[in-house]
């Protein structure tokens, strides 16, 4: 799915998710190449010029979520859950914080034991940890989600960038899978000149889908928040919204 499209889908999800005419919502896609900026996004972190990106097929999207620039494409699951976080909880760091340890409860169930970095936002893994970890049972790793030592070597795993309206979440999540991270080197990938990207395929060494990683990493949503998730089409998302949009009126 297009980031124009996804971005237009987010809004009208959001419309009716503020107006009460339909329950949370959580999108999982992947999309084209593409960059995105955010609003306290520097444009010197874009190191490429227009007519690089163009040339490798890149668009470019300046957007209101938080945080800086970072790169989606193909082999990156992004995530963009609409909730009602006024029913669950007024915190948005809280928010934040539960956004990545949903991730980092998804990554320890292929053995990789991923943590918080301190004063930086997303989900990382020490690299020379990475190949013990992988060795490891999904059952050694620990459910704290730990943050990573500062006197360790991190690479980030899944980038943030969220906005609340009313409440009402939107943006969200990008976890690499199989993500080509070339592509993060066209950026200064979320303002962090020292520190690079990885992915979950290059941490356990072998072929990775995002079909594997996607219900995982719902499922653990499901629990931090405290929601019931159930898998639904695209074509029963609209169908739902278009309820919701054009209320159909029954005369007495």
């Amino acid at each position: 799915m297009s980031y124009a499209e996804a971005w237009a889908l987010q809004k009208r999800v959001v419309a009716a998710r503020k107006a009460g005419a339909i329950e949370d919502v959580l999108l999982l896609c992947e999309h084209p190449h593409v960059i995105t900026q955010g609003r306290s996004g520097k444009r010197e972190n874009l190191l490429a010029s227009e007519h690089v990106l163009k040339q490798k097929g890149v668009e470019f999207h300046a957007t209101d979520r938080g945080g800086d620039i970072t790169y989606h494409g193909p082999g990156q699951l992004v995530g963009y859950p609409i909730l009602n976080l006024g029913a669950i909880r007024h915190d948005v760091v809280w928010y934040v914080r539960m956004l990545e340890e949903a991730m980092m409860r998804a990554t320890a169930e292929f053995g990789i034991l991923a943590g918080r970095e301190a004063g930086r936002t997303g989900v990382w893994v020490r690299t020379q940890e990475a190949g013990k970890n992988s060795q490891r049972t999904p059952r050694a790793q620990s459910a704290q989600s730990p943050k990573m030592p500062a006197s360790e070597e991190a690479e980030k795993l899944a980038a943030i960038g969220v906005h609340i309206s009313r409440w009402v979440t939107s943006h969200g999540f990008a976890y690499n899978v199989s993500t080509d991270l070339r592509y993060f080197d066209l950026i200064v990938p979320c303002g962090i000149a020292d520190r690079r990207a990885t992915s979950l395929e290059k941490l356990l060494g072998r072929r990775v889908e995002t079909k594997e990683v996607a219900p995982r990493i719902a499922k653990h949503l499901g629990e931090v928040f405290g929601l019931e998730m159930k898998e639904a089409s695209r074509f029963e998302l609209l169908e739902k919204l278009q309820e919701a949009e054009h209320p159909i009126a029954v005369s007495a």
